[in-house]
C-alpha cells in the first residue's frame, strides 16, 4: 500500500522523473463518435478522389486499425512479454491504406494531414493542468532530468505538446507509436531506461492509470507516483504505488 498525499507535490529526492502525459500532465478529451466527424472526414477524402460515405469510412477506419493491431501482435508475441503484449500501430498507416482502397496512392505527408485533421474534429479539449508547467520548470531548475512515456501517436501528440508549451522541459520524448508496443509492456519502459542508463531506483515515474502505469513501472522496479484525475480509469486506486494522490486538482512544487 502506498503512502498517501494530500497534495500533488513531488518527492525531490530522485534523479530522473518519467511521465505519463494524458490524464497525468495534460488534460484532454476526445470523442471519435462526435457529431459530424465522419461526415466531415469523408468529405476531406473526397478532396483527393478518396469517396467514402461517413459509415463506410468509420467500419473501414476501425477494421484497419484491428487487422494492423492484430498482424503488429504476433510480431511482438514472445515467450518472455506472453503476459504484456501490447502493440502500438502507427495510425498514419491506416490512413494512407484508407485512401490506397479507393485507388488513391497517398504519401506520408498528405496521411499525417488527414490524422490531425481526424485528431482535431474529434478533440473537444486538450490543456495542461494547473501547474504543470510550474512544476516542470522546478523539476529542472533544481537539476532534475526529466522524461516523457507516453502511450500516444506522434502525430498528434508531438504537435500537442508544442501548442502546449510543454516540449521545452523534457530530456527526451519518447511516444508508443514510434516503438510498436505501449504500457505496460516492459520493453516500453526499458526504452527510455536503456536508452539513458537509468538507475531504476533513483527515478520516479509519474503516472494516472493503475494498470499502464504502476503495474507496468512496477515490473522493472521503477517506483511509482500515482495520481487519480479526471480521466484515470474508473474506480481505479493506485494502491499498488509507492505514493498516492487520491483527489489530483492541481500541481504543486516545493
Amino acid at each position: 500500500m502506498g503512502k498517501y498525499l494530500n497534495e500533488a507535490v513531488l518527492p525531490e529526492t530522485y534523479d530522473n522523473y518519467v511521465f505519463d502525459l494524458y490524464g497525468t500532465l495534460v488534460d484532454i478529451h476526445t470523442d471519435e463518435g462526435a457529431r459530424g466527424l465522419w461526415e466531415k472526414l469523408a468529405l476531406f477524402f473526397g478532396y483527393y478522389n478518396a469517396c467514402y460515405q461517413p459509415e463506410e469510412l468509420k467500419e473501414r477506419y476501425d477494421a484497419f486499425v484491428s487487422e494492423s493491431e492484430q498482424a503488429l501482435k504476433k510480431t511482438l508475441d514472445d515467450p518472455r512479454y506472453a503476459h504484456e503484449s501490447s502493440p502500438e500501430i502507427e495510425i498514419t498507416e491506416v490512413f494512407k491504406k484508407l485512401y490506397e482502397e479507393k485507388g488513391v496512392a497517398a504519401d506520408t505527408e498528405l496521411a499525417v494531414h488527414t490524422g490531425q485533421f481526424f485528431r482535431v474534429l474529434s478533440t473537444e479539449y486538450v490543456k495542461t493542468y494547473p501547474g504543470t508547467l510550474k512544476m516542470l520548470a522546478h523539476l529542472k531548475k533544481i537539476g532534475k532530468k526529466v522524461y516523457l512515456l507516453s502511450n500516444a501517436q506522434r502525430i498528434f501528440t508531438a504537435y500537442e505538446m508544442n501548442v502546449l508549451g510543454i516540449s521545452k522541459y523534457f530530456d527526451d520524448i519518447l511516444i508508443s507509436s514510434d516503438f510498436q508496443t505501449k504500457k505496460p509492456d516492459e520493453r516500453f519502459f526499458h526504452a527510455v531506461i536503456d536508452k539513458h542508463h537509468l538507475d531504476v531506483s533513483r527515478s520516479l515515474y509519474v503516472g494516472n492509470d493503475s494498470r499502464c502505469d504502476v503495474e507496468g513501472a512496477k515490473r522493472v522496479q521503477m517506483p511509482v507516483f500515482y495520481i487519480n484525475s479526471n480521466i484515470s480509469p474508473k474506480d481505479d486506486d493506485g494502491k499498488e504505488a509507492d505514493y498516492i494522490v487520491k483527489d489530483f486538482s492541481s500541481w504543486q512544487y516545493s
